[in-house]
């Protein structure tokens, strides 16, 4: 492996998250960034500040790679609004400062794009002919390539596209919605990188939207898409298992059939798992991952998200307060199992004599008791081990709470209820991780370590535990009180305007479809292997989608505002 990379988005955020109770923080947010030539200064100022310090640490852990949002903000063009492209000009004097900066510090700069970012002049252009949408975006690489020797890469991102809630000038949108259209893409922007002997990094996350939404796991999908690309500037980018970032996935067996150059995605900042609020430690999934990644051909490098990902009030920056501690953690054993290839025992010993912590074997066994109580009292084992598809994506593995939202509800009563059959143990073993934390906050307090976050940990992991009654004991009015107190006491404990916190979601009015039923739509609707039923061809891809269509224009109240506001939306899936 020759290609280390870790995100740099950190030091854009640091005054913009001071107004913000929810962040996006899956891309820089430029409409935060002035068109007004004085006050940009100052703000690229404070950002090469931030980003000297971000640059010094990071390279010193063995990173020398940082990625950088966007293309579209660094690329004047013909079709664009000329005060458009004036702000694009502008950024781009900014940018070349803070590319002067990484160089100095050894760190080759890959910049970010999606396909396709448009503005409302460039989507009138454009007007969805395939054709223009190449012919624009072939000469957007040929600028940016050719104004930033600086810039090492390009990574594309196909298949998902920014959020409802991002602003601005651009805004991306999906417009590659085949297999062939991504391959007629890729054959006319690779000689490009070739030309310039740049690197063409292609991520290929989707969230199931359109034929092209299974990219991620789905072999035919995949091998259309790569179909004649070869060549030694292409790299394909890939997260570690076949869903987001999270646990209980195994490694995506792309990395060993595909013979093109790749990189696996690491996520240090776990967005699902309380993104660096309390330990979340990923060093023995990401070493098992290590290990078998020995035997696939044309790995090249990692690329590690230390703050990306997530619509989120946690806040903490990483390398850039002294709070980023347990993210930072992360990112240094990430990079000591795949570059130097330690084992986790000794990653964590090289992390504790860099940060004088005078005891690594307390300290791993905190990290020992933080993986047991993430896998056993965030995630519910059971449901989260079973392979589940729903359309043209992989079921996640966590259901009842998901970025900062803790559910207990009915429905999600009911459908655990169908999924899970040892409930009786999931209860058990979900107060057996309260006594771990309880642990791991004594150890914490004697490493000198921030307990205060062990302490935030217990009080949310006792919710969780406090749901599993609700989930599988039989119901009675009483757990439904117990609940409704705990969830007080929490918010009393952590106020708005005070440490963000997670928001407990209870609805106890009974779900109306019975759980016989409940069977019957689950064996209707998911299935158990990734290739398709033909049931799926004819009901879940096809006729599922028209009825979902119909049911937002009619009744558009009927699904959650958490699936219609946050990310791309829930109807994504249905595309």
């Amino acid at each position: 492996m020759e290609i280390f990379l870790i995100d740099g988005i950190g030091p854009f955020f640091i005054e913009y998250i001071k107004t913000k109770k929810k962040v996006n923080w899956s891309k820089i947010p430029f409409h935060h960034l002035s068109k007004e030539a004085e006050c940009c200064v100052r703000q690229f100022a404070e950002i090469a500040d931030n980003l000297e310090i971000f640059a010094q640490k990071v390279s010193k852990v063995g990173y020398n790679g940082i990625t950088f949002d966007d293309v579209a903000h660094l690329t004047p063009d013909k079709w664009l609004e000329p005060e458009i492209n004036r702000t694009v000009r502008m950024y781009g004097e900014q940018y070349q400062k803070l590319f002067t900066i990484c160089s100095r510090y050894g760190l080759d700069v890959y910049l970010t794009m999606d396909i396709l970012s448009l503005t409302p002049k460039l989507k009138e252009q454009i007007n969805g002919n395939f054709q223009r949408i190449r012919e624009f975006i072939q000469r957007q690489l040929e600028t940016v390539l050719h104004a930033y020797p600086e810039v090492r890469g390009i990574i594309l991102r196909i298949g998902e596209c920014d959020g409802r809630d991002v602003r601005g000038d651009f805004k991306s949108e999906l417009v590659l919605r085949r297999a062939k259209q991504a391959n007629s893409l890729l054959r006319a922007v690779l000689p490009i990188f070739e030309r310039y002997q740049r690197y063409l990094i292609l991520r290929n996350w989707t969230v199931g939207a359109y034929p092209i939404g299974d990219f991620l796991w789905h072999r035919s999908t995949i091998s259309r898409v790569l179909e004649d690309i070869e060549s030694p500037w292409f790299i394909l980018s890939l997260k570690y298992g076949e869903s987001d970032f999270f646990r209980y996935l195994p490694l995506n067996t792309s990395f060993f059939q595909l013979k093109v150059k790749k990189i696996i995605e690491l996520q240090a900042r776990r967005e699902y798992e309380g993104a660096g609020e309390y330990p979340s430690f990923i060093g023995w999934d990401y070493q098992e991952y290590a290990r078998q990644l020995e035997q696939a051909n044309n790995m090249v490098g990692i690329s590690v998200w230390c703050q990306t990902g997530g619509w989120l009030p946690f806040r903490r920056l990483t390398y850039l307060e002294e709070a980023g501690f347990w993210n930072e953690l992360n990112s240094f054993v990430c990079i000591k199992l795949f570059k130097e290839k330690l084992e986790v025992e000794q990653a964590v010993a090289s992390f504790a004599d860099s940060t004088g912590c005078h005891d690594p074997v307390a300290l791993l066994e905190l990290l020992r008791l933080s993986d047991e109580v993430i896998k056993d009292l965030l995630y519910i084992k059971e449901m989260a081990r079973q392979k589940l598809f729903f359309r043209r994506v992989r079921i996640p593995p966590l259901l009842s709470v998901f970025w900062n939202n803790i559910f207990i509800n009915h429905s999600v009563r009911k459908v655990l209820r169908t999924l899970v059959v040892s409930g009786e143990n999931c209860v058990e073993s979900g107060y057996r991780s309260l006594e771990k934390i309880e642990k791991m906050e004594v150890l914490a307090k004697k490493l000198a370590l921030p307990a205060d976050d062990i302490r935030y940990m217990y009080d949310t992991f006792a919710i969780l535990a406090l749901a599993r009654e609700y989930y599988f004991s039989p119901y009675d009015n009483g757990i439904k009180k117990r609940i409704s107190k705990a969830k007080k006491k929490y918010k009393k404990k952590y106020p708005k305007g005070s440490r963000p916190r997670y928001r407990v979601k209870t609805n106890f009015t009974p779900f109306a479809v019975k759980r016989s039923h409940l069977q019957w739509l689950f064996y209707l609707l998911l299935r158990r292997k990734r290739g398709y039923r033909v049931l799926d061809h004819l009901l879940t891809l096809r006729f599922l989608a028209i009825i979902f269509r119909g049911m937002v224009v009619l009744r558009p109240k009927l699904i959650p505002k958490f699936g219609r506001k946050h990310a791309m939306g829930i109807d994504t899936l249905f595309k």
